[in-house]
This record gives C-alpha cells, structure tokens and sequence, in this order.
C-alpha cells in the first residue's frame, strides 16, 4: 500500500514539474511533432540544450500519463533519459514517436530497502541508447566488415556522412540523414536489432529485423527451411534531405551512395590528390577520383556523346575511365553532380538513345527532335513511310528519307563531297567558307516556315486561310491537305477545313 501511495506521489509530483517545466522561456526553438502509438500527434516546441528526459514529461502531461510509462523512438533507436536533442540529427518539424507503455511492476523481498526500490526504478526507467546518428560510423569504400577497416577510436571519432539528390524543394545534391520504417506498415515508430554495417545492409530489403511499435502493424508469418512459422518485421531504410525543412515521413531523398568520405587517403586516380569527399566507381578495384576530376569526366564524355548504353540495366551511363569491366554507375542520379543544364542534356541524349535502340525515329524538324516509335514496319506503301511527330511539332515527314512526306521515291541527298569539290574541279576556299552562311540559314529557315508538296516536294509557305492547298509548281498543281500532308479528300474537308 505505501509502495501504491509513494508511486502516485511521484506522478502527481512529476505533473507538477512539467507544468512548471512548460512555462521555461525557450531559447532556441526546435519545433518537431510528436507521433503516439494511441494516433495522435503532438505540436511541440523544445529547446535544442534539453534532454529525452524533459521531453517526456513535457509529452506525458498532454498524453495524461506518467513520464516512466513513455519511451521515446527516434531513427530507429529508442532514446536514452540523458541523451541531448541537439546531439539527434533533429532538424525543424521532424518526428519523435512517443510510445505508452504500460507500467512494470518490481519484484522484491520483504527486507528490499527504498534505496533498492529507488536504483532499481532508476534502471528501469533509463532504458534505451544513443540515437543512429551517433552510433553508426562511416560506412567503408567496399563491402568488407568495417571493423577490418577502422578502430573503434576511428570509428567513434568518425560519423556517417551521406550524400542525397533532393528533388523537391532543393533540386541538387545536399547533406542526407538516414531513417527507418517499418518495411510491413511503412511505420518509423521501430527499433533495429542492429546498425547497419555497410551499404547493401542500407539498400537492400530483408537485411536487417526490427521491432514494430505500431499497434496496428500487420505482422507477416516467415516459413523457414524447417518449416516453422516465425513473426519476422524487416526495416526499409530510407534518406532525407538534410537542407531543407522536414515535410513529414514522406520526404525522400536518392541516396548517392558512390559518394563517400575519404577515410583511407586514398589519390585520385587523374589528378591524384588527396580528397575529403570522393566518387568510388563500383568496379572490382574500387577506383577512386575526385568529384571535381568526376565532373570533368562526364561533362568532356557528355560533349563527345561518349556515354554508353548499359543493356542489363537499360541506362544510359559511364564506366569506369580506367576501363575496367562490369563498372557502370547504376544510380544515374549521381550525374546530378553535373550541372543543371548538363544534366538536361544527359536526360535529352538518353532519351534519344533509348528511341533508336528500340526502332525508333527523332524528328527532323529543327528545334523538335521528339523521339517517335512508329507502329507497324516499312512494307513499302506511302501510307508506312508517313510519320506524323505526335505531341511535338506535328511535323509529317518520311519514314526513309527524313525529309517532308512526299509521293513516290525519295531523293538522293547530296554527298559532303560536293559541298567542296563539284564535277568540274571548283574547289571552296576553306577561310572563306566560313563566311558562305547564307544559303545554310536559308534553308533552315525554309524547313521552319514551309511544308513540302507531298507530290513534287517544292517547299510551300501558308499564309492564311483554309488547309486547302493546291501546288504552285507547273506541271504538279497537287491538292493536299496542309495538316495531313497527303491528298486532300472529303474527310479533309469535314474534319479540319479551316483548321
């Protein structure tokens, strides 16, 4: 009965101090929102300087329970009492899952004195550890264990770094921080058995077991080789943007996992210096470069049109420049290291690749360029040479020659060679080539403005009126249709006379 009597003494008393703790002026607002297993969630305003411990009473006067009842979960882990929030890789408005617990009651002799009652009350409340920021290391330049690589010295003294491409809102590579859930119910209120220890515990599924806290997490049954049913929960690891301001769970980032801190002192390959952060090509021998003389790789790659296809994966990427093989970068995330308007090009030149590797065509038209598949082959009819360049200019063109759609045989075009030398022996003036401009912009501006007569191909300019069009040229006086680009019929008339 005074052990009953003391107990609720101490919760009044606790709700007391956390009134009084509500009311300290906050120096240096940390506002975060607090997720319970019972549904709620809490808007909090903490100081950065307190610890776990004056967040649960905080938390505990709002949930109407006793402090001792309340763990906190935070990136896995559960926090220790006197763990600080600054030391959390907290940022604005992430997320702290409280959890109630119901209280464990003490076993003890008759002779137990209030100082055992008290220590071991203190045991039992100061439950949990440091938070995943502070226990995990660097991850290693390979897959190998980390404790061949590094000290335990080094590795206290070494926190992970990451590095992430946040596409919304920073659009660019930043600072990532690491996050789980729960890989059944997509919740973060879990705890891992244990830290990952390189990157394929981080990026593939099934790697690591976790506890659920989530009430309403469907626990999936494993069958294992002895066929007996076992409840397993696996983690799903995740990466945030460390630049911007959280926007809850949802929020996530690619991880650029290729990029790593530079624990060894290992030498760029092309310029050989020594780099804090560098980019590890997963080739075999792990070849190191700077991500300066990795920019410069894919920016000269990229102007000579010297990415490669990689046909297991289906991307358009680089490998190793030391040429070693089974090297390509398989996340092409990593070329957001470009710039962006080289990146644009990246995405323009991979597109186009992956059109022509599939029997597709690019539209000839100056300034278009859509990548068309067309639907059915050649068989020689007019009707299988005509592509029309959907959901880009509308330009109708031929399927063999690439010129304006036209009736019967294609054209010869004219070989390079004649544009120097011509039957005759004349031969150009190389220096003042350069200034004979004209006719080239000419006809560019023709392709532009004008549409060829499908019949004789005479470039033909319309200035108004109906789509009605009749060719000029003597001998042809062609009627055809300015949208379709073929004979002008009755369906002309009906569906798009006037446009």
């Amino acid at each position: 009965m005074n052990f009953i009597l003391d107990f609720l003494w101490n919760v009044l008393l606790k709700m007391l101090q956390t009134v009084w703790f509500g009311k300290r002026k906050i120096t240096n607002s940390l506002s975060i929102f607090v997720k319970t297993n019972t549904g709620n969630t809490l808007a909090v305003d903490l100081d950065p300087k307190w610890d776990i411990k004056n967040v649960k009473e905080i938390i505990a006067f709002q949930m109407g329970v006793s402090p001792e009842d309340i763990k906190i979960i935070f990136a896995g882990k559960e926090l220790h009492n006197s763990t600080i929030l600054e030391e959390c890789d907290l940022g604005q408005q992430s997320i702290l899952h409280a959890i109630r617990t119901p209280h464990q009651k003490l076993n003890k002799s008759k002779d137990t004195s209030t100082i055992d009652e008290s220590s071991e009350l203190s045991e039992l409340n100061d439950s949990g550890g440091k938070p995943m920021n502070e226990t995990l290391t660097d991850l290693p330049l390979d897959d190998s264990d980390p404790e061949k690589n590094s000290s335990m010295e080094e590795k206290q003294d070494n926190r992970a770094h990451f590095f992430v491409y946040c596409s919304a809102p920073c659009k660019a590579v930043t600072v990532g921080k690491l996050r789980v859930k729960c890989a059944t119910c997509n919740s973060g209120a879990v705890t891992v058995d244990r830290d990952p220890q390189c990157w394929p515990d981080v990026l593939l599924p099934r790697r690591i077991t976790v506890h659920c806290e989530n009430n309403f997490c469907p626990v999936p049954i494993d069958i294992s080789n002895d066929d007996t049913e076992s409840q397993v929960l696996y983690a799903r690891f995740y990466f945030k943007c460390g630049n911007h301001v959280s926007l809850g769970e949802e929020d996530e980032a690619v991880p650029l996992y290729l990029v790593k801190p530079n624990l060894r002192k290992i030498p760029c390959l092309a310029c050989t210096d020594v780099r804090d952060m560098v980019f590890v090509f997963p080739c075999e021998a792990g070849h190191v470069t700077c991500l300066d003389c990795f920019k410069n790789y894919c920016s000269v790659r990229l102007r000579e049109r010297q990415f490669q296809f990689d046909e297991n994966q289906g991307y358009y990427t680089l490998p190793c420049p030391a040429g070693c093989s089974n090297s390509f970068i398989p996340e092409v995330h990593h070329f957001h290291l470009l710039t962006p308007e080289q990146y644009e090009q990246y995405q323009r030149f991979s597109t186009e690749e992956y059109v022509l590797r599939a029997g597709g065509l690019l539209c000839p038209r100056p300034d278009c360029g859509m990548g068309i598949i067309p639907g059915s082959p050649d068989n020689g009819t007019d009707e299988c040479r005509r592509i029309q360049c959907i959901g880009g200019c509308g330009y109708v063109f031929c399927r063999r020659c690439l010129q304006g759609f036209h009736l019967g045989e294609c054209e010869l075009q004219p070989s390079e060679s004649s544009n120097t030398i011509n039957q005759s022996g004349y031969s150009v003036d190389p220096q003042r080539l350069k200034d004979a401009k004209w006719d080239e912009a000419s006809k560019k501006t023709i392709k532009i403005s004008t549409k060829p007569c499908p019949k004789c191909r005479t470039p033909t300019e319309r200035d108004g009126g109906c789509m009605h069009m009749v060719c000029t040229r003597a001998g042809c006086e062609y009627h055809w249709c300015w949208i379709c680009q073929t004979q002008w019929t009755r369906d002309c008339m009906g569906n798009h006379w006037f446009g």
